[in-house]
Formats: C-alpha cells, sequence, structure tokens
C-alpha cells in the first residue's frame, strides 16, 4: 500500500526505521497511565517490583511494529511524526482491532486520535471487516481516550478487571 493522506495531518505507512520513533511515542504518553497503575498497586498492596511497564510498552511496540509494519500506521505534521496507531485484521472474525496507539505529549488534545480512528475504522472497512474493536482502562488515567473511542463510534460491550494478591 503506498503513502495515504487525509485531510490536515497526513496518515501514512510506517517506515522500518521509524519503529524507535513511534515507541518513544508511546513511553511519553503511557509514562502517566503507568505512574497511576503503580500508586494504585502500591496503595493495595504496598511496593510492588516490577520491571518499568514503560520499557515493557516501548519494547511492545518495537516488536509489533517490526513483525506487522503493514498493521500500523504514523501520523505526521509538517513532515514529523507526532502519533501513531497499530492495528489487527481478522479475516475469518471480520473484526479489526485497534491496538497501540497514541499521541505525542505536544500534539495532545488536537485531533490527532480522532483522526487515526476515523482512517483505521474506514481501512476495516475497505477490508471487509465487519466490526472493530478497541480495548482501554476504566480506571481515572485511561478516561481521555474512553472519550476519544465513544466520540469515533465505539460502545462499551465488556468490562475488565485485574487481580492481584501478594504472595
Amino acid at each position: 500500500m503506498t503513502d495515504e493522506t487525509t485531510a490536515g495531518p497526513r496518515i501514512r505507512e510506517l517506515r522500518p526505521e521509524e519503529s524507535e520513533l513511534i515507541a518513544g511515542i508511546a513511553a511519553l504518553a503511557w509514562a502517566p497511565i503507568y505512574e497511576h497503575f503503580a500508586r494504585l498497586q502500591e496503595e493495595a498492596l504496598g511496593a510492588v517490583a516490577r520491571r518499568s511497564s514503560v520499557e515493557n510498552k516501548r519494547e511492545q511496540v518495537i516488536s509489533f511494529a517490526e513483525r506487522h509494519p503493514e498493521w500500523v500506521r504514523v501520523t505526521e505534521i509538517d513532515g514529523r511524526v507526532v502519533a501513531f496507531v497499530t492495528f489487527t485484521l481478522d479475516q475469518g472474525s471480520a473484526i479489526g482491532t485497534i491496538g497501540n496507539n497514541a499521541v505525542h505529549p505536544d500534539y495532545a488534545g488536537r485531533g490527532m486520535g480522532s483522526t487515526q480512528y476515523t482512517y483505521v475504522l474506514e481501512l476495516f472497512r475497505r477490508e471487509g471487516m465487519k466490526y472493530a474493536t478497541v480495548i482501554t482502562g476504566l480506571d481515572d488515567a485511561h478516561a481521555a481516550a474512553r472519550r476519544a473511542y465513544e466520540k469515533a463510534g465505539f460502545r462499551q460491550v465488556l468490562p475488565s478487571v485485574e487481580y492481584m494478591l501478594a504472595l
């Protein structure tokens, strides 16, 4: 697939050399979420020794981008990558899934997320998907993400919860 554009910011396929760049955007965007998680865990269980979740997110984004670059799009403004979205297409179930996605904090609140979701949802339709899905947290740190997904037309179907136990 060749580069594609939308009105305003330009959305295109990921270039191989940009995996680290989008991982950095992910780390910046998710840092407040993981700080919130750490506070909640500490309040419930005391200090929990976990490898940095931000580092895990970086590795997750890089790994996905290297394995499935065809399922990653970046959003650029004036030639600078400012956001990204990953997705999968399941032809068997006809479900497209939005995965990791983030906007550089310097560009937050400018509609980049909405632009990306509109783009990916249209891509899903072109690829014959009948449904789109996305998973996000129910905590306060994910409130902006929930609003953005709802604005794009998603509605909550299944609640989720994570349990922990001190051993």
